[in-house]
């Protein structure tokens, strides 16, 4: 179990501030957003920035195309692989992404697959399962896992979608704060549902909204709903060996809020945490 952050909430300006601002953090992993390294930063560049640093490469991200979280209607219509006018262009970053993973040795790549809707019988159901199939098959070609992000959906669905996709290298990246920011239910309880499937877990907070329907408000670990003792407690319970990724993506102060988060998995590991 190794404990690291992940790129895009340090807001890095390149592979050099990245490597900085990861130091400044005491974390030495990082899990990689893989779009800057596309576009524009260079996949050798950020590697070797990285490597002679020695910061690990836990895992990568992608985002999708056209993501807009400005309110609970809007990133329900675009999020993920549910919009149609989003998913040749997904497909072919997805193929891209999936390139740089392995020439970069990342075995694991996290997104948000979307608003996956409960009932087997919707057909827009099927259509996303398809596409998380085609999107897992483009990485599983490049030796690499995919894990869902957690929070768009309840974990009950989640669980039905990860049964309906067992042939395939699909798995969870579970974030406790999603399951809050979203209303989808308690984080532990979520939590102990998905054990079985859980490729990596993110180390965020978040306390409720008082209004169905709106976000709740992302805050510095420990400061939010999350029980972080049972969480722990939960993790050691089921001899779950996955890693701890701190994701901050709210306030002014990341790196002093990434530390925070390092010291309560230190203090909840018993200093373990590297």
């Amino acid at each position: 179990m190794t404990v690291g952050v992940c790129s895009w909430s340090l807001r890095p300006e390149g592979p050099d501030d990245l490597v900085a601002k990861v130091l400044e953090t005491g974390v030495g992993a990082v899990q990689l957003a893989l779009d800057p390294l596309r576009q524009s930063w260079g996949v050798a560049e950020t590697l070797a920035a990285l490597d002679g640093a020695g910061i690990e490469v836990l895992s990568g991200m992608m985002m999708m195309e056209g993501e807009d979280y400005s309110t609970f209607e809007t990133i329900q219509v675009t999020g993920g692989v549910r919009p149609q006018q989003t998913w040749e262009g997904n497909l072919a970053a997805a193929r891209a992404n999936a390139r740089i993973a392995r020439e970069a040795g990342i075995d694991l790549i996290t997104f948000h697959a979307g608003f996956i809707p409960h009932s087997p019988d919707d057909p827009e159901r099927a259509q996303m399962l398809d596409r998380l199939k085609t999107l897992s098959t483009e990485f599983e070609q490049q030796e690499c896992r995919v894990a869902l992000e957690t929070g768009q959906e309840s974990a009950a669905t989640l669980v039905t979608v990860m049964e309906e996709l067992e042939s395939h290298s699909i798995g969870v990246n579970f974030d406790p704060a999603n399951m809050i920011l979203y209303g989808m239910g308690d984080p532990i309880a979520a939590l102990e549902l998905l054990v079985p499937y859980i490729s990596q877990l993110h180390i965020k907070d978040a306390s409720p909204s008082a209004v169905t329907g709106e976000w709740g408000s992302e805050q510095p670990v420990g400061a939010g709903a999350v029980d972080w003792s049972a969480f722990f407690a939960l993790l050691e319970q089921q001899s779950l060996d996955a890693d701890l990724v701190i994701e901050r993506e709210a306030g002014d102060q990341r790196v002093a809020d990434v530390i925070q988060a390092r010291q309560l998995i230190e203090a909840q590991l018993g200093g373990i945490a590297r």
